[in-house]
């Protein structure tokens, strides 16, 4: 029997809340943990693609060409600086995809549909969404099987995950039955923070069953890493942020039994 890839979505629509970073160094963790994983960079900002070594200013394809079917998807797929971890890049044109995507027929399966002949190829596929709920989010959450929602400790993290939460259960309801939240992660936990505790004594009293024990802690190293064109694992292995997001992937892993 064939693999089929699970498609993972890295979804919230607040921006600055680890997403990317969380994208990044899951997706760089379960390659380390030996599982064929492609990341797929599905925000026109680019810094998936950036992170993980891909120079997108000198790559010609990228997801935009996918879903204006100008080329295949194994023309698009590049390889990253980690080893086991193929990227689907992306830049800054992909906005135009979510404009021109309007005027398309089941416009909300494009992703699905480009991802598709990949399944057999991987173990896991993960996709960085943008921090918003537009098209390419719909997208996302369309192809995928689960949602992970990288959430920041601070005073307003609860006030968009509702609306989150609302958008997850409309893909559900209709494109999408079989999706579900694989979890809720904390990122940029700043221990010395009370602040810090209180919202996550708050977002565990609301949803202590899907939180993930694994805290992200703030880390100088984590935010780093990025601009040098790496995972945390190649660029500081000995960092706490390293440490965090192998034990996130190992708790992802268990839960997939």
């Amino acid at each position: 029997m064939h693999k089929k890839a699970k498609i993972v979505a890295i979804a919230n629509q607040k921006g600055g809340v680890g997403k990317t970073t969380t994208a990044i160094n899951l997706s760089a963790a379960l390659s380390a943990k030996k599982k064929h994983t492609l990341l797929v960079d599905s925000d026109p900002q680019g810094n998936a693609s950036s992170g993980v070594g891909v120079k997108v200013k000198k790559t010609s394809l990228h997801l935009y060409h996918a879903f204006s079917s100008n080329c295949t998807v194994n023309d698009i797929v590049a390889r990253s600086s980690v080893d086991k971890l193929d990227v689907i890049p992306s830049n800054i044109d992909l906005v135009a995809a979510e404009i021109e995507m309007i005027n398309f027929e089941h416009r909300e399966f494009r992703l699905k549909n480009i991802l598709d002949p990949l399944l057999p190829l991987y173990d896991y596929i993960v996709i960085d969404c943008p921090p918003s709920l537009g098209l390419l989010t719909l997208n996302a959450l369309t192809a995928a099987n689960s949602v992970l929602i990288p959430m920041q400790c601070e005073y307003f993290a609860m006030e968009g995950l509702a609306q989150l939460v609302h958008t997850i259960r409309s893909v559900k309801k209709s494109f999408n039955p079989q999706l579900f939240v694989e979890g809720l992660v904390l990122t940029m936990f700043d221990k010395r923070n009370r602040l810090t505790h209180q919202v996550a004594d708050e977002i565990k009293n609301h949803f202590k069953e899907q939180l993930f024990e694994t805290v992200i802690p703030r880390n100088v190293r984590l935010s780093e890493s990025p601009s040098h064109g790496q995972s945390i694992f190649d660029y500081d292995i000995q960092s706490s942020g390293a440490a965090a997001y192998l034990s996130l992937a190992k708790e992802f892993l268990k839960k997939q039994g």
